[in-house]
């Protein structure tokens, strides 16, 4: 009972007094509820204020051994166990002392890999894929090129108003992460498809969101994602494709452009410039590109020039001098 009850209380009350979205709030309770799961069955089901950090570590190694978990997954659920049983102790459910997330060591974090993106011939593979002599296939297309064109998440896509879509000043408004906003300016050709789109589309749904489903509803964000998957099979794309790394090809591609970071940081909505640093990377074209503009190149030609055909000697030792 205290379970469903401090969740509850840590979901809807402390959870929406910081003005977290709903997507981050389910992620939450998905976490928690992985958690009281283990407790049920691993720990004699054992109420929330009577666990220590020895059972969370318990559990910690469970999610690595047993459940496979990444270094990432793992410090994902430790840094929810945390908030939930700091906001417990503040809201007076807790005594300090008894808060088993108090004095827990801190969790290694794993080795942060390097976003991956698609290269500009797959993009373009991948934009041709939906027809447009269809209301769905125009709204495919359409979708596709706001992804990449302007860096949005699939629920921001999801989530875009009608009435934030200004298609005479050729910008967006989106709300992003912990509810901000940013206006994200259009490429003349997205926006061109959007007014196209728009057109054949007709009036928005009772929602007002942009993108309609077939039903004329609000397109979920895992929508999105399948939908993108099946044109990056269309497209035979080897590598995965998800509107996430339609997002990480958007930076990728600005980079290689010359985009700085502020500006970059500001189109992706990041609060912190190091998470916009993730992207500033070379791939491998570009790391050969440079090996080939290395200065070795054109000495070991000049060296060869200036000795045609001529074997250098080798250098044997001198024999030792005995003296007597």
């Amino acid at each position: 009972m205290k379970w469903s009850y401090w969740t509850t209380l840590y979901l809807q009350t402390h959870c929406t007094a910081r003005g977290l979205r709903p997507l981050t709030i389910k992620a939450y309770q998905a976490t928690l509820e992985g958690f009281r799961s283990y407790v049920e069955f691993r720990l004699q089901n054992r109420p929330p204020d009577q666990l220590t950090a020895a059972d969370v570590l318990q559990y910690v190694d469970y999610l690595r051994k047993e459940r496979d978990n990444g270094a990432s997954a793992v410090n994902r659920q430790v840094t929810v166990l945390k908030n939930f049983y700091r906001a417990m102790v503040a809201m007076g459910h807790l005594a300090a002392r008894d808060n088993p997330m108090a004095y827990f060591p801190k969790i290694r974090p794993g080795r942060r890999k390097l976003p991956v993106s698609y290269s500009q011939a797959e993009v373009s593979r991948l934009m041709a894929q939906p027809r447009t002599d269809t209301i769905l296939g125009l709204r495919d297309r359409t979708m596709l090129m706001l992804l990449y064109a302007t860096g949005i998440r699939a629920s921001e896509c999801s989530d875009l108003a009608d009435a934030e879509v200004d298609l005479q000043e050729a910008t967006i408004r989106v709300v992003g992460k912990g509810g901000h906003e940013r206006v994200v300016p259009l490429n003349a050709e997205v926006a061109h498809m959007m007014r196209q789109y728009r057109l054949a589309r007709g009036t928005p749904g009772s929602d007002g969101v942009f993108f309609k489903s077939r039903k004329g509803r609000r397109l979920s964000r895992s929508s999105i994602y399948e939908l993108v998957r099946k044109y990056g099979r269309k497209a035979r794309i080897e590598k995965r494709v998800s509107p996430h790394r339609l997002r990480h090809t958007f930076a990728t591609h600005l980079v290689q452009a010359g985009v700085d970071l502020v500006t970059l940081r500001d189109l992706l909505g990041h609060r912190q410039i190091t998470s916009t640093q993730l992207y500033i990377h070379m791939t491998a074209d570009d790391l050969r590109q440079a090996a080939e503009r290395h200065p070795i190149g054109a000495l070991v030609n000049r060296i060869d020039d200036l000795l045609p055909h001529v074997k250098l000697p080798l250098q044997k030792p001198r024999p030792l001098q005995h003296t007597g």
